[in-house]
């Protein structure tokens, strides 16, 4: 298939799921598009099973694996799903929840990373899967950060307060490039043998965190003045376009986090666009309606990435052991701030909304596919995909029912 066949594929396919998913289970549109693509991929497994190898099978196997999942969407669809969410998030509240945003987003996943690599290697050596200690840490780093369009979709559905909201949605969009920095040195560790400084780890991450910090800002700064300058909806959206992919391009030439760059300028856009846009309120619908189509069509090849996963069922005591894992080490990580919103702004289960409501998504799924080949990467790919789909599917199916529980019997304990 041409990259035209297979583009417009994909798009009759999401709206046909999303067409039958409006008409009947109306679950969200990541769990529908998820569930699609699995299902596909478990028929067309059967069906080999049943039959024998036929053309379909090999086929759809074929350009899946054509895609490269890891380039699509860190090469392609980063930029835009970074920059829009960005435009999402109020910049106010932003500035308010600052504090645990950047802990979180930083040091949070630095954290995250120690616990989940350690506790992994502890895992397999209690059952008997040789998973070496450089793998266990890059699977830490991949895993850490959390999913932006995942979390996005989740904080959309209302059930949050503004405070909370803004704290996952802001952790959310600058976690990914101090994980990428956190990835990347485990990834120079299980390569080379040799652990990287932590001193050395450190500056770099400060270098990519400040550096995409100042180019975003600088490029949102700019681009506003630019669109005060010309009052024309048109212009002012290609204005818009052209930051999302040309920051993130520019970052990544200068050695800068091109995720932190795009998502701090769409931080910036969204609040001029939402305050005093003088052209049309139209440009956050606009990027509102990107994020759908691209949060689709992400989730839709996250669910066909089972075509290419080597699942090993020996394997599901590590694949259970490391769901807990990375659930109890993002309870730990978010546990102080769960506590200080609760005392000082008395919101009712905080630490588990946070810990809940962070989940992991196709990124992950993209670096542990990006992994350099070795005995353990298999694994790694394994577990990865095991604990995305239990986060898109379990946690991010229930987030919604466990956030109206507490708030409801919040509501109970102020009446009474």
């Amino acid at each position: 298939m041409t990259p035209a066949e297979t583009a417009a594929t994909f798009l009759v396919f999401m709206a046909l799921v999303g067409w039958v998913n409006a008409k009947t289970a109306k679950v969200s549109q990541s769990v529908a598009l998820v569930c699609a693509g699995a299902l596909v991929a478990g028929l067309l497994f059967t069906a080999q099973y049943l039959i024998g190898p036929f053309w379909g099978f090999n086929s759809v196997r074929d350009e899946i694996a054509r895609l490269d999942f890891p380039e699509t969407v860190l090469g392609y669809l980063l930029a835009f799903l970074l920059f829009s969410g960005g435009m999402q998030v109020d910049l106010g509240e932003f500035r308010r929840q600052s504090a645990a945003i950047w802990s979180l987003a930083t040091m949070g996943v630095l954290v995250s990373t120690a616990l989940i690599g350690f506790g992994a290697w502890g895992a397999a050596q209690l059952t008997g899967i040789d998973l070496a200690l450089p793998w266990a840490l890059a699977f830490g780093a991949l895993i850490s950060p959390t999913d932006p369009a995942a979390v996005m979709a989740n904080v959309r559905s209302g059930e949050l307060s503004r405070p909370l909201g803004a704290v996952l949605q802001g952790e959310s969009l600058f976690n990914d490039g101090v994980g990428l920095v956190a990835f990347t040195a485990a990834v120079a560790f299980l390569t080379s043998g040799s652990a990287p400084g932590l001193v050395g780890t450190v500056v770099k991450i400060l270098a990519q965190v400040g550096g995409g910090l100042a180019l975003g800002l600088a490029g949102g700064w700019l681009v506003i003045r630019l669109m005060r300058s010309v009052g024309d909806y048109s212009v002012e959206l290609t204005l818009t376009l052209a930051t999302a992919t040309g920051l993130y391009v520019l970052a990544q030439a200068i050695h800068v986090s091109g995720a932190i760059a795009a998502g701090s300028a769409g931080l910036l856009i969204g609040s001029y666009c939402a305050k005093d846009q003088p052209a049309s309120p139209s440009i956050p619908e606009f990027w509102h309606a990107v994020d759908d189509v691209l949060n689709g069509v992400l989730f839709l090849l996250l669910g066909l990435q089972i075509f290419i996963v080597p699942f090993q069922p020996g394997e599901l005591g590590i694949w259970a052991a490391a769901i807990v894992l990375v659930i109890v080490a993002r309870l730990i990580v978010v546990l102080p701030w769960g506590a200080w919103f609760h005392v000082q702004q008395r919101e009712r289960g905080a630490s588990i909304l946070l810990a809940w409501g962070g989940l992991r998504g196709a990124i992950s799924v993209a670096l542990a596919l990006a992994l350099p080949h070795g005995p353990q990467r298999d694994l790694v790919i394994d577990t990865t995909f095991a604990v995305v789909v239990f986060s898109v599917l379990v946690q991010g199916q229930t987030f919604g029912l466990i956030a109206r529980r507490l708030r409801k019997d919040s509501g109970a304990a102020g009446v009474a």
